[in-house]
């Protein structure tokens, strides 16, 4: 019904803002990630919008673009996932970060959002993993975005799968492995992950 709305900010608070278009205020429910990303109280602002009709009541969700919009329609295809738990996912992975958990199979950063345990977190993982791959490159992102300036070698993203296998998040294991030299052999590159995150 509303693809998407502009106008300017004229509440806000730790889960929602509200967007005045002539003369009509709009109060959308968002994620901390859009919070960042629109502006204060009195700032023009545009959010992509999701209507989310139940026999009580009508919700309107904002995000602050498209992709982030695409991720939260995904998780709610997730058999147990309702809105809140959508928006407690995406306000704690921004959608490229979440791509990345899920396609990695890491749950651990998934239970990060409130409200989600292992249970949900790995139904999402498991039926949104076959999505990941269907997703273009640049939606989802490579080992290289949490290593700024270093490009990682085939040995560096065996080892980062490693220790993901291990319970730490991809995130974590790439920043870990961020120096390393990519000739040294995964299981080197494993030992010197391990010592960097513990």
């Amino acid at each position: 019904m509303f693809y998407s709305i502009r106008g300017k900010i004229v509440y806000a608070d730790t889960s929602s803002v509200a967007l005045e278009c002539s003369g009509v205020a709009f109060r959308c429910s968002v994620t901390l990630n859009t919070l960042k990303n629109i502006g204060g109280v009195g700032e023009e602002a545009s959010l992509y919008t999701y209507l989310s009709v139940r026999e009580d009541a009508l919700e309107l969700f904002g995000f602050y673009n498209e992709e982030e919009l695409e991720f939260f329609k995904m998780l709610l295809g997730v058999s147990g996932v309702g809105p809140k738990a959508a928006l407690a996912i995406l306000s704690q992975n921004t959608p490229s970060a979440l791509a990345l958990s899920i396609s990695s199979g890491d749950v651990k950063a998934i239970t990060k959002a409130q409200g989600v345990g292992p249970k949900i977190a790995q139904r999402v993982v498991l039926e949104l993993k076959d999505k990941m791959k269907g997703l273009s490159s640049s939606a989802l992102p490579s080992q290289e975005s949490f290593s700024p300036g270093q490009g990682m070698g085939g040995n560096i993203s065996e080892a980062v799968s490693a220790l993901v296998s291990l319970g730490f998040s991809a995130a974590d294991a790439a920043r870990a492995l961020s120096k390393a030299d990519p000739s040294m052999r995964v299981e080197d590159l494993v030992k010197i992950g391990l010592k960097q995150l513990y």
